[in-house]
């Protein structure tokens, strides 16, 4: 536990471009509306594999990455108050304001002052949960239950980022949907639906392993570019088309996909941005009477996201790779920017440091 008088932790810092190094850095203290969290477990995303090389300009070194965390309240701020000192505790990726017109609409995913965990670039930077300890405003954190683990807890981020994105098409029961791509984020959006009744879930990937297990979760794995995947699911909807499309990869192809296979008045909610720019069907979204939704980060969406985690509704054991200390953090980033087959979570833990 934290130790007041510390003035250094262990973290993975990226230091340099596509270079990680684990080791002593500064002890941080919570400010007045902050709590110290130890961290406890923290799983490596996507977003921090792709940009430890420096190429998407958001984590700019030096920064401790890492945003899919759970942990215990270790130390309170000043002013903070309802947490106490042990208390199980998970939190948002997205720090916001609570001040501005859109944080007071409740849309704290857009807020003017919108700060990201483990996030570097041009305009700020705000060290994240590879570490021993981190500070978030007490405002963005939410208990866990004793029966959740560290480990399932930390998936809660990813989780909130499926629930809110299935929320932008807000399906109903009996309705049919398409997920484009199986990778993390839509095995969770795969689950997410089912939990909430959609009678028939599609899902498109290429990679045969993560289609296996997007069945095994309920969906039927579609395989094939755009007219393969409109032809498959047509078929399968009586030349209907599906109620929804829900887009989670971000490149040209794939939203193509997502537009063509709903039906006419479908709803297409797209999460996926690698790609800053895709060709649209306008005329499809035009004369078919499309509805497109972008969806950013989450909100709001933690109580639901810990719940569907506490009860089962969503299994993500499944998706759970490898659970290593953080100490071999640098080596797991490696194998996962490079690729490597069969990886979808890893799960890095400072606790297990002196194991």
């Amino acid at each position: 536990m934290w130790d007041r008088d510390s003035t250094q932790m262990k973290a993975l810092v990226l230091d340099r471009p596509g270079h990680l190094s684990y080791g002593d850095v500064p002890m941080v203290a919570p400010e007045a509306d902050e709590i110290l969290v130890e961290v406890r477990a923290c799983g490596i995303c996507g977003s921090d594999v792709h940009g430890m090389d420096g190429s998407t300009g958001r984590r700019i070194p030096p920064i401790v990455m890492g945003h899919e965390a759970a942990g215990i309240v270790a130390k309170l701020g000043s002013e903070v108050t309802g947490w106490s000192i042990g208390d199980r505790v998970t939190f948002d990726s997205t720090v916001y304001c609570g001040r501005c017109d859109y944080c007071r609409r409740g849309e704290i995913n857009l807020c003017d002052s919108r700060r990201v965990l483990g996030v570097s670039c041009a305009e700020y930077r705000r060290h994240g949960a590879f570490a021993e300890y981190l500070v978030v405003p007490a405002r963005i954190a939410y208990r866990i239950p004793d029966d959740l683990s560290f480990t399932r807890a930390a998936f809660a981020e990813p989780l909130s980022v499926a629930v809110h994105g299935v929320s932008r098409v807000s399906p109903a029961a009996g309705e049919s949907g398409v997920v484009i791509g199986a990778g993390m984020v839509g095995l969770l959006v795969i689950q997410a639906l089912r939990a909430s009744g959609c009678a028939q879930i599609f899902a498109v990937d290429l990679d045969a392993d993560r289609l296996a297990l997007a069945a095994q979760f309920g969906a039927k794995p579609v395989r094939g570019d755009a007219d393969a995947v409109a032809a498959a699911v047509f078929d399968a909807t009586g030349g209907v088309g599906a109620d929804f499309a829900i887009e989670v990869v971000g490149l040209p192809g794939a939203v193509e996909s997502a537009v063509a296979s709903v039906r006419k008045g479908g709803r297409v909610s797209l999460i996926g941005n690698l790609a800053p720019r895709v060709e649209l069907a306008l005329q499809a979204v035009v004369t078919r009477e499309l509805a497109l939704f972008g969806s950013c980060a989450s909100v709001g969406d933690y109580p639901e996201s810990i719940r569907l985690l506490a009860t089962g509704a969503v299994d993500v054991d499944p998706l759970i790779s490898v659970v290593a200390p953080l100490t071999e953090g640098a080596a797991w980033f490696e194998k996962l920017h490079a690729g490597s087959s069969g990886l979808l979570k890893v799960v890095l833990e400072p606790g297990r440091n002196e194991a």
